[in-house]
């Protein structure tokens, strides 16, 4: 997991003691509506190989987000998104240290996938900053992690072999 990504353990473990603040997502610059509702909490188990045949496995969790405004005047609760969270846990088995992506839409514009950052209290509210999830290709990952201290690049490895084969 990338060390930026916020696991569902981490978030609610941070929302703990601000039950009772409002709970404002950000994304595309600004606010969810007051009245977003958590469609969906869905837990999944993956395997995959790479692009350069590594294989890779990791859980994840989806938080899915309508950001429509058909609630009250004010954001959802901290502790009500907390407890939802909860519930979904009893009925399916949710890994506190899986991997933590939102699916948001507004009903009309397609879903997309976001990662969050550390929530933060902004006056009377817990704000989480929502950034799309990009994609990448792990070897390429790992090979420039490696390289940091050398500044080389993925399209000259040392090994002269391309880092996607």
């Amino acid at each position: 997991m990338d060390p930026s990504d916020l696991s569902i353990g981490d978030l609610l473990d941070a929302l703990a003691a601000h039950k009772d603040k409002p709970l404002v997502f950000r994304y595309d610059g600004r606010p969810v509506k007051p009245g977003y509702h958590v469609t969906e909490v869905k837990a999944g188990q993956f395997s995959a190989l790479d692009c350069g045949a590594n294989p890779e496995s990791w859980s994840e969790i989806f938080v899915q987000l309508w950001d429509v405004d058909e609630g009250g005047p004010v954001h959802m609760p901290a502790g009500r998104f907390a407890a939802i969270i909860r519930k979904v846990a009893y009925h399916v088995a949710l890994d506190p240290a899986a991997r933590l992506t939102f699916e948001v839409s507004d009903g009309i514009r397609p879903m997309e996938l976001h990662r969050a950052t550390q929530p933060a209290l902004v006056g009377g509210t817990v704000e989480v900053e929502l950034s799309p999830r990009p994609a990448s290709c792990k070897p390429r990952d790992r090979w420039l992690e490696d390289q940091k201290a050398a500044g080389a690049s993925c399209s000259a490895p040392a090994s002269g072999k391309a880092c996607c084969s």
